[in-house]
Parts: C-alpha cells; structure tokens; sequence
C-alpha cells in the first residue's frame, strides 16, 4: 500500500500531464515535391499523433509521430502504385516514419520552435520545426511546414537521383487539430 500512495503522491505533486486527443477529420499531414519544376501535392492518409504539451510549460512538452509510409498519396492511381516500391519508401522494409522531440521552444504570440528527430526509411536527421497555434473554443490547432532533403532520407533512389527530374526539396506541411490543450 506504501508504495502506491508514494507513486500517487509524487504523481500529484508533478501536476497534470496534459495530453491533447488528436482530431483526425480536421487534421492533415502533406508534402510538395516538384517534378520537371511543377509542384506536386500529397499526402499522408495514416498517421498517429502522441501529443503532451501545456503552452504555459512548452519545455516540459513532448510531440511524436508515427507515420504508414505506404498511405502517401499524391490521387494519381499510377503514382501512389510506385511510392511504396523500394526506390521511394520501401514500404516493404520501412513500414513507418517517424518524428520525436527533444526540445520545445516558445517564441511567444503562439509560435514555438519544435526541435526533434525526422527517422524516414533507415535514415534519421535532426530538424526543427517552427508550430503556430491557435485556439477558437475547445479546439486547438497547431500549424507549420518544413523542408526536408529527401536524398538525406534516401527518398528517390537509382535513377531518382537526379533532382533535375524530381527536386531535391520537400516541403511537409501539417495541420492538427487538437482537443485538451490549456489556453495560450
């Protein structure tokens, strides 16, 4: 009984843990790529979300993503059948990407900084993250985009390579609406 009562009470003390429910129908996470110089729009169907953070305690906050490389979609039946295929994501071998914090920064006005690791088939990078959030009623959402190197992914391999066909630069773009954060 001893050791249950300390756990609670040590619990209690740090305070709550604020963990945020992601809404999916409101929430998105996309790229742009370019090909021959046109941009080419997609997105990611399946991912999940591990979201604690209170604004007030941004340093204390943690962000993680998990996503089903093999749900990328750019809506071209002929496109989507090659993405999975090794020289892309290599759905095969590297089912998932995923992203981790390390560090959160605030910046005030509702944009904070979100330090991490960017793990995409094999390959990890640090990236930093600029977040926007902002808050109408009970709902939060937290904005931003960042542009990845997708030969440091090993994202278009063989042939690929050549950025003169598909650009080098890949922008991801996110949008995830939350429930349960505390106010700004």
């Amino acid at each position: 009984m001893k050791p249950l009562f300390l756990a609670l009470a040590a619990a209690a003390l740090a305070g709550p843990a604020l963990a945020q429910q992601v809404l999916p129908a409101q929430s998105e996470i996309a790229f742009v790529s370019r090909q021959m110089g046109v941009p080419v729009e997609g997105k990611f169907k399946q991912w999940t979300a591990q979201i604690a953070f209170d604004p007030k305690n941004a340093a204390a906050g943690k962000v993680g993503f998990t996503i089903q490389t093999g749900s990328a979609s750019f809506g071209s039946p002929e496109t989507d059948a090659e993405v999975p295929k090794a020289p892309w994501f290599n759905v095969a071998k590297f089912p998932t990407a995923s992203f981790a914090s390390s560090a959160i920064k605030p910046l005030g006005g509702g944009r904070f900084e979100v330090a991490g690791t960017l793990s995409i088939k094999g390959s990890s990078q640090p990236v930093v993250v600029p977040v926007t959030v902002t808050q109408a009623g009970a709902t939060s959402t937290a904005t931003g985009s960042f542009t990845i190197k997708r030969l440091d992914f090993k994202i278009g391999e063989g042939e690929w390579t050549d950025t003169s066909m598909v650009a080098n630069d890949v922008t991801v773009k996110f949008k995830l609406a939350l429930s349960g954060m505390a106010p700004l």
